[in-house]
């Protein structure tokens, strides 16, 4: 039986970079969040390289302690939580303690950081591997530096994206912790280059820094509260709408996450307004009690787990509905013009209100206030998971008439939740278990102080496992006895393996990995060779209302759709034509300008050369944005902006850009306009005509997807006739 061994810290804490750094975008991540917690007001953001060679985030905020820093880069060391009872109502971004360690092992990183009133001090981390604490000089706050990120593994760094690539997603995270938190001034630089600013002037001002101000007029400010759940934000009117999900955010509790239950209440809101490929603009701020939520899901910490997912996706959706169809409680949830939004900011201030309670409001309306007392007083003083409003049957009720789910259990079919889901929901807290929510969800945020204790590390490990060694994971400089150590381990560790023979290298050449792909094409087209037939051994045997043509071969009868088989040839046809075309650009009076977010314009800028071979003109006219000066003679009358839509559609995709997939639909609908229809009564020698131009491929598709050609068999037609059993 194998051994069981103790991985060092250079180890496991390089397995968990794994799940906690998996690319550049995830220590700008959580070098952020950890300002954020810190209590920052200004955050500057430095990438080069995409990230690869240089991340840096330096902050204003409270700053780490001489005697913290060194425990900064031990994993699990936190200053978020300090027992495990914390983890049921976590306000804070961070709190598994993973994130500094596991950075530090894979990078070159620098932590340099000033308390009020205190010294600058700075330590170094090579690999992991930490050098000695100095006093150096420094404002206020933690700068952070991290250098050659993976420089150690290897394997890590070959699979990253281009630099534009990671940039991107970079951008896209920054933009992010931008609009929500829009009381913080962020500032990203980009190689030297300042690509975005906000000011911390408040929800609006970070919508233009982030979208532009031409967004505003065709979004919907809302501030809705229900059932003790608020939502506040932007969505996009009826007819406002975005080629990809680029332009989606939701915040929960002041934490960017990725929820399923969530976007499908936004979707389903909006889908009887969104056309074919379209998606909802939104930026969307949901406040739940602690209680109800569970974040620690996963180390990224990207999606949560609901205690009720009914709950939740009836207030989205019933909020978001009755604001889109134009319902009277829009009113109550729609922020008029002049009004007033609150902004986020509950994790910098020691106490935070999720929610607005009415007895709080100052210069409300005498009418609003009374109606709203009365009220809570004829609703239930039970509570549902913390909820001091409805009681969880009263609140099924109300949903009852807004939520397709409650609809679908109202109608006897099953709720769209999985087996393993009901079990999880049906073991979460019990509510006579939860305080009762009173409106108030943090008494504060006070650092709590990590020290080591002196029984921690190899001497406790040494006690308990006398025959096992350890060594040190702190570097000390100029120490004689660290020189001596890694001597001896030098001379300890056993010899290499021999290499490889040429021969085995070879054969490890020679492995063709895709063998299976090979395979899998070599019988797609033996499948289509088996398709085609020889038409001089067809016979014409009639046909059937005009439309089904009908030839005999052999012991085999085709059925061919004379509209499909024409409209499919013709489709061909106007492809290869549009393939071989020549290239005639169409000037353009005033040229047009594309308007991009970050992610749209990196996809744009990787493509490029394909939508210039198109006949395009087009060039970075910077910002995010492109201006298109010619057109394709041929498509002279094409719509721009639903071109570019269609482009832009297929964000996340990996085909190549090519003017008649993009132009298929129109292809398309050009060939079943010009076809023969069913029910024409075509003449013998256009039946022929029509056969042969089918060159015996009797395995086409129209381009709607349709079959061409049905064949069926004389043992088939006889067992329908019963001849044969």
């Amino acid at each position: 039986m194998a051994k069981i061994n103790i991985l060092p810290a250079k180890v496991y804490n390089r397995i968990a970079a794994g799940e906690v750094v998996d690319r550049p975008y995830s220590v700008v991540k959580e070098l952020v969040e950890n300002a954020i917690d810190a209590g920052a007001t200004e955050i500057e953001i430095f990438i080069e390289k995409g990230g690869k060679q240089l991340i840096r985030v330096v902050d204003n905020g409270s700053g780490i302690e001489r005697d913290d820093l060194q425990s900064a880069f031990l994993p699990h060391a936190t200053s978020k939580i300090e027992k495990a009872e914390d983890l049921d109502t976590i306000m804070t971004l961070g709190f598994r303690g993973e994130a500094v360690a596991s950075i530090a092992a894979v990078s070159k990183m620098t932590i340099t950081s000033k308390t009020v009133g205190g010294k600058c001090y700075s330590l170094c981390s090579d690999g992991g591997e930490l050098g000695e604490i100095l006093e150096t000089a420094g404002a206020n706050g933690t700068d952070v530096s991290v250098e050659m990120l993976f420089f150690n593994a290897p394997v890590r760094l070959k699979f990253l994206k281009t630099d534009k690539g990671e940039e991107t997603d970079i951008t896209n995270f920054v933009s992010r912790f931008i609009l929500n938190r829009s009381d913080i001034s962020f500032t990203y630089y980009v190689n030297g280059k300042k690509v975005l600013q906000s000011f911390g002037g408040g929800d609006e001002e970070a919508l233009i820094s982030v979208y532009g101000a031409a967004v505003l007029p065709n979004c919907f400010l809302l501030d809705a509260e229900k059932h003790g759940i608020r939502i506040r934000g932007y969505i996009g009117n009826q007819n406002y709408s975005k080629a990809n999900k680029s332009y989606q955010s939701v915040f929960l509790n002041g934490r960017y996450i990725v929820n399923t239950t969530v976007a499908a209440a936004i979707t389903n809101a909006y889908s009887s307004y969104l056309m074919k490929r379209q998606y909802p603009f939104y930026v969307l701020h949901i406040d739940v009690p602690p209680e109800i939520v569970d974040v620690n899901v996963h180390p990224n910490k990207a999606d949560v787990r609901f205690a009720d997912n009914q709950i939740i996706y009836g207030c989205i959706y019933s909020v978001i509905a009755a604001v889109l169809d134009g319902q009277t409680k829009a009113l109550e949830y729609i922020v008029q013009d002049g009004g007033k939004q609150e902004t986020f900011s509950s994790v910098s201030t020691p106490e935070y209100t999720a929610l607005r309670p009415s007895v709080e409001v100052e210069n409300e309306d005498k009418k609003q206030s009374d109606r709203t007392e009365k009220k809570a007083e004829q609703v239930s003083t039970k509570n549902t998971f913390g909820i001091a409003t409805l009681t969880y049957e009263e609140a099924q009720k109300e949903l009852e008439m807004s939520s397709p789910a409650f609809v679908a259990k109202k109608q006897g079919t099953e709720l769209p939740f999985s087996d393993v889901e009901k079990e999880e929901r049906k073991g979460f807290i019990p509510a006579d278990q939860i305080a009762p929510f009173t409106g108030k969800l943090c008494t504060g945020n006070k650092k709590k102080k990590i020290r080591i204790k002196p029984d921690d590390g190899p001497e406790r490990l040494h006690k308990k496992f006398p025959d096992l060694f350890f060594q040190r994971n702190v570097l000390e400089v100029n120490d004689s006895t660290a020189q001596t150590t890694n001597a001896e381990m030098i001379d300890q560790m056993p010899m290499p393996p021999l290499a490889e023979s040429k021969s085995d290298v070879k054969k490890e050449e020679e492995i063709d990995y895709f063998a299976e792909n090979k395979r899998f094409l070599e019988e797609l087209d033996a499948k289509a060779k088996q398709n085609k037939i020889d038409v001089s051994t067809c016979v014409y045997a009639g046909k059937l209302f005009n439309t089904y043509l009908l030839y005999e071969r052999q012991d085999d009868v085709y059925i061919i759709d004379q509209h499909a088989a024409h409209e499919r040839l013709i489709f061909n046809r106007l492809k290869e034509k549009m393939q071989n075309r020549a290239i005639a650009q169409q000037p353009m009076l005033f040229p047009y300008v594309l308007e991009l977010n970050a992610f749209e314009h990196a996809f744009i800028c990787e493509r490029v050369d394909d939508i210039r071979e198109m006949g395009f003109d087009i060039e970075d006219a910077g910002n995010n944005k492109f201006k298109v000066s010619a057109i394709p003679l041929d498509l002279q009358y094409i719509d721009l902006g639903v071109f570019f839509n269609d482009i832009l559609g297929d964000i996340s995709g990996y085909r190549s850009i090519k003017l008649v997939d993009i132009l298929k639909d129109k292809i398309a609908s050009a060939a079943c306009k010009a076809a023969v229809k069913g029910g024409m009564d075509l003449t013998r020698e256009e039946i022929d005509s029509l056969f042969q131009l089918m060159d015996g491929d009797m395995g086409l598709k129209c381009p709607h997807g349709r079959p061409v050609v049905v064949k069926m068999s004389r043992t088939q037609l006889e067992k329908m006739f019963k001849r044969i059993v």
